[in-house]
């Protein structure tokens, strides 16, 4: 298979020069980067990059999350969404949501990123205040089913841009702030919800359509600027001179190292992605712990109202579990990246959020909030949902940024994070058939199935830790540098395969 030798010497081009260490591996050696221009293109690229971004998802996770708030108020009267008929809007959602990640992503790398990610915006932003004028299920599931259509690749294109740009272990933070805007919108929502609500009435529509139609159009509205304001690729930035484009390419390659480029999109790369056991793990991960991720982002106001709250009360005291999950998801993520390390974080997440969903299967009949208590108060129930929500959300953006970690190279990253996000939403569809009305209010059977899957998350994550330690020790002890003896041709589009990259936990 391979017919010719590397040199030593060989470098990838535009790579930095190397040190040799016989039998092991090649290491970039390090060239300084002055300080002041580094910090001044930091902070271009978090102006261009992680602000218009975080806005977008704030205003596309309301989109997608609005059906939850509005269930307790008055769709499921005016709609008559008897039955299960409520789960299956909601569902529907997550079907064109899967199956169009990896389309998205490809298209994505294909195309300027501002020109697509803005366009999604803008048409989910018309599917979203359609919502606000139908008068049948049919017509909801439509409009709920065009939404996932838009909104799908977002999330794994916007991790796959940020990566492009940010070191391993400086890149949490920004994404977890930018999945802070996820929680803002729960917070914010609910907010706007309860303002809008008052709306009922005017023009002659309810106030639950009020809340679909203000919030399609702030999407519309935002989509627009965001095409100029939004970065493209690394080599394309305009708002980066030629001297901070040099030094961004030369922080990569000292971040990665040597090679582990994977440019090419033929059937040698395609085979490398989805046969790759980190792609496959991080996928299942995923799915364990974004289970209770849609369970929280969906049912919250349903949770909460279940409490003895009236829907209304319930949007309000659905405002500061979102707040306090996004600081400590936050204060999280620059933590990780301070110490270098993904697994424990995640692990501490599921045992978190675990004990929240005990307490709350534990909760015995209900209390009301201005009654004498019959089993747990609602303080300590309500406590539980705090726990909940921000264990998911301590996991949740750093199951994502693990994997983003340690996979190389453009399609490698664009297609194994399409692969994660995009399977790994099977959570969405789990989480929005489990919490049924006439289960209300103790919801055993979706409080003990988001248990079981965020546990079962946190066992894939064991297995990739795992893996992935003993994967390292085979390439220090020389055991895949047979890939070195490949032919250039093949040598560099190898991606994380290649025995020079190491991983991280």
């Amino acid at each position: 298979m391979a017919d010719k030798v590397i040199p030593p010497s060989t470098t990838a081009e535009g790579q930095p020069p190397v040190s040799v260490y016989p039998g092991n591996e090649k290491q970039p050696i390090p060239s300084p980067i002055d300080p002041y221009l580094e910090r001044r293109m930091l902070r271009k690229i978090d102006l261009h990059l992680i602000a218009p971004l975080w806005i977008l998802f704030m205003l596309g996770f309301m989109d997608r999350i609005n059906l939850g708030n509005v269930r307790v108020l008055g769709i499921l009267k005016e709609l008559h969404l008897t039955g299960n008929k409520f789960n299956i809007a909601l569902q529907v959602f997550f079907v064109p949501y899967i199956l169009l990640e990896i389309p998205s992503n490809i298209a994505l790398r294909k195309l300027s990123p501002s020109t697509w990610i803005a366009a999604l915006a803008f048409l989910w932003g018309i599917a979203c205040m359609c919502q606000g004028f139908v008068h049948s299920n049919g017509g909801l599931i439509a409009c709920r089913f065009f939404l996932g259509v838009f909104e799908a690749g977002f999330v794994p294109g916007s991790a796959y841009l940020m990566s492009m740009y940010y070191k391993r272990h400086e890149f949490q933070k920004r994404f977890s702030l930018f999945w802070c805007a996820g929680l803002v919108a729960g917070a914010f929502g609910g907010l706007l919800a309860y303002g809008l609500v008052h709306m009922q009435g005017l023009s002659g529509y309810s106030g639950w359509r009020w809340i679909f139609i203000i919030e399609g159009l702030l999407s519309i509205a935002v989509a627009i600027p965001a095409k100029f304001l939004l970065a493209d690729w690394p080599e394309q930035a305009r708002f980066l001179s030629r001297k901070e484009k040099n030094a961004l390419q030369l922080r990569n390659s000292q971040d990665v190292g040597v090679g582990a480029r994977m440019d090419r999109l033929d059937s040698t790369a395609w085979r490398r992605i989805l046969t790759d056991w980190k792609v496959s793990v991080g996928a299942l991960m995923y799915t364990g712990v974004t289970t209770s991720g849609y369970a929280t982002a969906l049912f919250v106001p349903t949770i909460v109202n279940s409490l003895g709250y009236s829907g209304v009360e319930s949007q309000v005291h659905s405002i500061p579990i979102w707040i306090v999950a996004a600081v400590v998801t936050f204060a999280t993520s620059i933590l990780t990246d301070r110490l270098r390390h993904r697994y424990a974080f995640i692990m501490f997440g599921v045992a978190f959020a675990s004990i929240g969903y005990i307490i709350l299967l534990c909760q015995g009949p209900l209390a009301k909030p201005h009654h004498p208590q019959i089993g747990l108060s609602v303080r300590v129930r309500y406590m539980a949902v705090f726990f909940v929500c921000t264990g998911t959300y301590i996991s949740q953006p750093v199951a994502i940024v693990w994997l983003a970690n340690n996979l190389s190279g453009h399609y490698k990253r664009a297609i194994g994070l399409a692969v994660q996000v995009g399977f790994g939403n099977i959570g969405g569809i789990i989480a929005s058939n489990i919490f049924q009305t006439n289960q209300s209010p103790h919801f055993y059977v979706g409080y003990s199935v988001s248990l079981g899957m965020l546990l079962f998350g946190g066992i894939m994550a064991t297995v990739l830790a795992v893996g992935l330690t003993m994967e390292n020790k085979k390439r220090e002890g020389g055991e895949r540098a047979h890939r070195l003896h490949l032919d250039q041709h093949e040598l560099g589009n190898l991606g994380d395969d290649d025995p020079r990259f190491r991983f991280s936990l």
